[in-house]
C-alpha cells in the first residue's frame, strides 16, 4: 500500500449528468445526476474515484467539495478510514486510492481481493415511482432485463403499482424499494402483497428510526436495510429485524469499509444487496467486486443517464461486463 504524501497532486471536480428522464423516488426527483469526481497523481498514474453527495444525510455537492479541499495530503487507506468520517467524500478518496494502487503497481484491484478474475453480474433495471399505469409502462419498456427494482412511494396505492408491473411483466424478478415510505399501519397489507406476487425483497419499508415495528413481521419476502444499515458496526442491532443489506460505497464511505461490511454480513446471516446512487460507471465500477456474490445487484445508475463516460460500463440485457482499467481498478 502506497503511502502520498506532498509529492502527490489532487484534483477535484463537480460534474453534472443529464439523465434520460426525471428519476422519482418517494423524497423527490431528480434530473442530473450530480456527482464529485476526485483525482490522485503520483509518479505519472492518476487514480479516480466518483462519488454522490447524499441529501438524506445533508450532504450536498458544496458539502462534499469543501471536505475534500480541506485535504492536504493523503497517507493510506487504513489510516483515511480511521480519521476520515464516511460519507461520500472519504468514499472518492478512498476508491481513488485503490485506483492508484493498481494503476502504480499494475496489479488490478480484483486481484487485490482476491479474485482471479471478475464475471459478468446481472443488476436490476430500476423503475421511476409514478402511477401504476406509468411503471407498467416502464416495465414494457424494460422487456430485456430480468430483474426490475420498483420506488413505490407509501400508501395503499403501492399494491396497485406491484400488481400493474407484475400483470406486464410475468417474466421478470421483482424487487421494490419504499425508501421509508410505509407506515406500521400498512406495511402487513403491502407485504402481503408483495408475497402474493412474487417479489424477492422489499428494501428499506420503515423509517430508520420506526425499525423496530419489523420484529413482528413474518412473511417469505426478504426484507432489506438500506437507510437503516451504513457500516459494519450497524450490523448486529439489524439481527431480527432485517433478512438483507444494501451495501453502497457512498455509505460506507469507500470500498475498504464495504468490503469489511460485506464480509460481517454474511458472518451474521444476512443476504447482501449492492447498490448505488444514481451516477456513471465511475462510480459503479469499484461495487462490481462487491457484486460478485451478491444476492441481488442495483448498479444501473449509468443506465439513466443521457449519456455515459466514454470508457463507460458495458450492459447488456442487464448484464454487466467488469469494468475496463481505464475506467477504474
Amino acid at each position: 500500500m502506497h503511502r502520498l504524501m506532498s509529492n502527490s497532486e489532487f484534483y477535484i471536480s463537480n460534474q453534472s449528468w443529464p439523465l434520460e428522464r426525471p428519476f422519482v423516488i418517494s423524497r423527490g426527483a431528480k434530473t442530473s445526476a450530480d456527482v464529485v469526481v476526485f483525482e490522485i497523481e503520483l509518479n505519472g498514474a492518476r487514480g479516480r474515484g466518483e462519488c454522490v453527495p447524499y441529501s438524506r444525510y445533508g450532504e450536498t455537492v458544496s458539502l462534499v467539495t469543501s471536505r475534500l479541499e480541506q485535504i492536504t495530503s493523503v497517507s493510506d487507506r487504513a489510516e483515511l478510514n480511521m480519521n476520515m468520517k464516511a460519507g461520500a467524500a472519504r468514499n472518492a478518496v478512498d476508491c481513488a486510492l485503490w485506483d492508484l494502487e493498481a494503476k502504480l503497481t499494475g496489479v488490478q484491484v480484483f486481484e487485490r481481493c482476491g479474485y482471479s478474475s471478475l464475471k459478468p453480474v446481472i443488476t436490476a433495471f430500476t423503475l421511476s415511482l409514478g402511477s401504476a399505469e406509468d411503471m407498467a409502462e416502464q416495465a414494457l419498456v424494460a422487456k430485456g432485463f430480468p430483474l426490475l427494482k420498483l420506488k413505490l412511494g407509501g400508501g395503499l396505492e403501492d399494491m396497485a403499482r406491484m400488481r400493474a408491473v407484475r400483470g406486464v411483466r410475468p417474466d421478470a424478478r421483482l424487487i421494490a424499494d419504499a425508501n421509508e415510505a410505509w407506515s406500521p399501519n400498512d406495511i402487513k397489507q403491502l407485504i402481503n402483497c408483495a408475497e402474493e406476487l412474487s417479489f424477492e425483497m422489499i428494501e428499506q419499508p420503515l423509517k430508520a428510526d420506526q425499525d423496530h415495528a419489523l420484529k413482528d413481521i413474518s412473511c417469505k419476502v426478504s426484507i432489506c436495510a438500506d437507510e437503516s444499515a451504513h457500516l459494519s458496526e450497524d450490523l448486529r442491532g439489524l439481527s431480527g429485524r432485517y433478512d438483507a443489506v444494501n451495501i453502497k460505497l457512498d455509505k460506507a464511505g469507500g470500498l475498504t469499509e464495504a468490503l469489511k461490511m460485506s464480509s460481517r454480513a454474511r458472518a451474521l446471516g444476512f443476504k447482501v444487496m449492492i447498490g448505488s446512487m444514481v451516477a456513471t460507471s465511475l462510480a459503479v465500477a469499484p461495487a462490481i467486486l462487491l457484486a460478485q456474490d451478491a444476492h441481488w445487484v442495483d448498479l444501473d445508475g449509468p443506465l439513466l443517464l443521457k449519456d455515459d463516460r466514454v470508457e463507460g460500463l458495458t450492459i447488456q440485457n442487464g448484464w454487466m461486463l467488469p469494468p475496463t482499467p481505464e475506467l477504474w481498478g
